[in-house]
């Protein structure tokens, strides 16, 4: 049985479908994430993201590490 919610983004309010029943028809499928980009999205929010936050996220986070940390 399939699986699928619908979601509301936390950080844009566009509402997506979240479909964990049938991964790979999600419209996160794909989108590797680190675990530095994890642990931040976890801090910041406490549900689902949809695509277009969780590649701007990456972004994001990929500069404050470069930024920050890897001098």
């Amino acid at each position: 049985m399939c699986n699928h919610e619908t979601h509301k983004c936390p950080r844009c309010g566009n509402g997506f479908a979240c479909k964990p029943g049938n991964i790979t028809q999600c419209q996160c499928f794909g989108i590797s994430i680190t675990e530095e980009q994890r642990a931040y999205m976890d801090k910041k929010y406490n549900d689902c993201l949809c695509k277009d936050c969780l590649i701007h996220l990456q972004s994001e986070v990929n500069r404050f590490v470069e930024t920050h940390i890897k001098r």
